[in-house]
């Protein structure tokens, strides 16, 4: 069983899914933020920072379940060795989750695998968070 519900772990995919669209900014600085510049990583956008302040705000079986899931995406270890990921990760935690996580390109996707791994339809979970906000 999980040490983290599939709806956090889906929070987590959406707002990475966000900001893995991000490109740097192409206009000037003084420009105002327009449709145009949606997908421009800007001071102002809160994403990111929304992001790293909520894996931050997890409690340390969450976190560890987090990279456990994200391991298990990656095919660092099978779903069937979920108890052996979660415990590594609480183990061999060194640097803040949150800057581990937000540190890894694929993010979003491996979270995913991850859940699909385990068993958790991520389709129904993402159009009800992408619903709900």
């Amino acid at each position: 069983m999980m040490d983290i519900s599939p709806n956090k772990v889906g929070f987590v995919i959406v707002r990475a899914r966000e900001l893995s669209v991000k490109v740097g900014r192409w206009d000037r600085s003084s420009d105002d933020a327009d449709s145009d510049t949606i997908f421009e990583s800007r001071r102002s956008d809160a994403t990111g920072s929304e992001l790293q302040s909520f894996i931050k705000n997890l409690n340390d079986d969450e976190k560890a379940a987090l990279v456990a899931i994200m391991w298990i995406g990656r095919e660092t270890f099978s779903a069937d060795d979920y108890d052996e990921a979660f415990e590594t990760a609480k183990q061999e935690a060194t640097t803040p989750t949150e800057n581990y996580l937000l540190g890894i390109p694929l993010l979003a996707d491996y979270l995913e695998d991850g859940l699909e791994a385990l068993g958790v339809d991520t389709s129904e979970l993402e159009d009800e968070l992408y619903r709900k906000m």
